[in-house]
């Protein structure tokens, strides 16, 4: 990324953008206090909301649901029309900054195809899952929730869901809606007494009360893997991101892959994601232990090493459906030079329908040439390039390096020359995740990346101080192997 790119970027948010999000924020404001109990501006927050997709095919439905809701009638229809409206809004957003990420950094992107009857999950009331109790509980606690609002949640409201979650998780079909309830009753049930909280994350949980509607109205959709693109060819690791809360871990790889059977065919930015389950006392690079049934991944991370894939599913959104037996390691492929060859020409996925949110945009590049300035007392990072500053995210690297999942460190990227990263919208400006960043460090030249702990810790000092404290996940497997032997 040139300093000209990032100017033409960080300038100012598209046209539209801050409006929307206004909207969305009254809309938050109004589900907090409750939908069962509407003040004036609330009805102002959900007028101005139906206002804002008059114009579209929403239109109607949002008008129609904000009259049900002000007489006290919050049905399913009207509470999923509003969700509806609120996703499109944000959905928008998200089209207009991407629009102006790939006009400043030349970007070409593929789009989204519906095909003849739309790609999307069936219609509620269809045949299959939509119909069916779990949903229905499902939409029952939603819909409690929106009427409560926020700041009525107690322990009895979270509990009322453990029915609906349980009966979700038992149905493949329903696994993402169950994930995603089961993770807002658990945020919920951590922050009771909510209506004592001083601060709430609205816009966060407004976007999981959202998401989770769509989901249980229109049947918890899963992609197909079945109908899914199937690809082959040599996928070039640019860098890995780690998700992690109490319960579970997410490995996210981004990368570049070249593949067999088009000589002409652009080469395509792709993900790969693989998860697993685990409980809070597994941190650091204990993770990356509970991931050892993906050994060519994490070799290809920590390795720097190509992979090759034959016939593995490649889903419209840019994510491949990870199959060990489908991949093996190849030669040695340095991530930079990766980014410097084919980062520019690459072609990003198209946006899937669902995913269009401003939160979801992560796109890989490349930044160079700058000047990197650390403040101590706040451990924040800023990028300089000629006047156009670009902020650091720092919140995945750990400030007590014993306690991260790679090398990378805010002292690495403040003396660094070039950095690898994700560019996200993030509180109305872009900033830069890191996944790799070069420098020199006692007249050496040095990278770091995010991954190379993915087979072991390499610092002498922390491997250590691990040792001395014993494997986490070895313990604890020990003791699950003998709880179940009894």
């Amino acid at each position: 990324m040139r300093a000209t790119q990032l100017g033409a970027l960080t300038g100012s948010a598209p046209a539209g953008v801050e409006a929307a999000l206004t909207v969305v924020d009254g809309f938050d404001d109004a589900l907090a206090d409750g939908l069962g109990r509407l003040g004036p501006s609330a009805v102002d927050a959900l007028e101005a909301l139906a206002g804002a997709v008059a114009a579209t095919p929403l239109g109607p439905r949002a008008a129609e649901a904000v009259e049900k809701i002000v007489v006290g009638s919050a049905g399913d229809d009207a509470l999923v029309a509003l969700a509806g409206a609120r996703a499109a809004l944000l959905g928008a957003a998200h089209d207009a900054l991407l629009t102006g990420f790939d006009a400043a950094l030349g970007r070409d992107r593929l789009t989204w195809d519906a095909g003849p009857e739309g790609n999307g999950p069936p219609a509620a009331g269809a045949s299959g899952p939509a119909g069916n109790g779990a949903l229905a509980g499902c939409r029952s606690w939603l819909r409690e929730l929106a009427i409560t609002g926020w700041r009525g949640v107690d322990d009895e409201l979270v509990s009322s869901s453990s029915r609906a979650r349980e009966a979700a998780w038992t149905e493949a079909g329903l696994r993402r809606l169950a994930v995603l309830v089961d993770g807002l009753a658990t945020e919920l049930r951590a922050s009771c007494p909510v209506g004592a909280a001083a601060r709430l994350p609205v816009r966060r949980w407004g976007d999981l009360w959202t998401r989770a509607q769509l989901l249980a109205w229109r049947g918890g959709w899963t992609p197909d893997a079945d109908t899914a693109e199937r690809v082959s060819g040599r996928l070039l690791v640019l860098g890995a991101e780690i998700a992690e809360h109490d319960t579970a871990v997410r490995v996210q790889v981004h990368g570049i892959l070249e593949a067999t059977g088009g000589a002409d065919a652009p080469p395509r930015l792709v993900r790969a994601g693989v998860s697993a389950a685990k409980v809070d006392t597994i941190v650091g690079p204990a993770l990356w232990h509970l991931l050892s049934a993906y050994p060519v991944l994490l070799g290809a991370l920590a390795e720097h090493r190509a992979v090759e894939i034959v016939e593995m599913a490649l889903l419209e959104g840019g994510d491949l459906l990870w199959r060990e037996d489908a991949a093996r390691l190849a030669d040695a492929a340095d991530p930079f030079v990766t980014a410097r060859v084919l980062l520019a020409g690459a072609v990003a996925p198209a946006a899937v329908p669902l995913d269009r949110h401003p939160v979801r945009i992560a796109e890989p590049v490349l930044v160079e040439d700058y000047a990197a300035a650390f403040d101590a007392e706040r451990r924040t990072v800023t990028l300089d390039l000629d006047g156009a500053v670009l902020d650091v995210d720092v919140s995945p690297v750990a400030a007590n390096p014993a306690a991260s999942h790679g090398p990378l460190t805010p002292e690495l990227l403040a003396v660094s020359s070039a950095c690898l990263g994700l560019l996200r919208w993030d509180g109305g400006a872009w900033r830069l995740r890191p996944l790799a960043a070069q420098a020199v460090v006692r007249r050496k030249p040095t990278a770091a990346h995010a991954g190379d702990w993915a087979l072991g810790v390499t610092d002498p000092k922390i491997a250590k101080a691990h040792a001395r404290n014993g494997d986490t996940v070895a313990v604890l497997r020990e003791r699950a192997g003998r709880l179940l032997r009894k």
